[in-house]
């Protein structure tokens, strides 16, 4: 047998799997909206205002991206806890010296002015 037919089993359910649904799709989605049906309120019915396609000041952006790296930083200490007692004292100062450039990086970060709203 071919260690390699399983995984051609499995590509050919998942196609046919995603040619069923799109074939489903056809007949039994949604029809596509019209005029009167584009501007009409989406989940919280109050009438749309404006263009969607308005302008974000880059602060936001600044914002969200930084969020999201002091985030992922934060991420890596789960597996360090987990192992924390296998790690000893090595594993301590690592994670001191990772804590320590972390908090040099969020400090600049601050003294910059970037989590600043206005």
């Amino acid at each position: 047998m071919n260690p390699y037919l399983p995984i051609l089993f499995m590509l050919v359910i998942a196609t046919a799997f995603a040619l069923a649904a799109m074939a489903l799709a056809l007949f039994v989605g949604r029809p596509r909206p019209g005029p009167e049906r584009k501007f009409a309120p989406y989940e919280c019915g109050i009438e749309p205002v404006g263009s969607a396609r308005d302008r974000f000041p880059v602060k936001f952006y600044l914002v969200a991206m930084l969020f999201i790296l002091f985030d992922i930083e934060v991420i890596f200490l789960y597996p360090w806890a987990v192992v924390f007692r296998q790690l000893g004292v090595f594993g301590l100062i690592e994670m001191a010296i990772f804590l320590g450039i972390l908090l040099v990086g969020y400090i600049y970060v601050w003294r910059v002015g970037a989590l600043e709203w206005q």
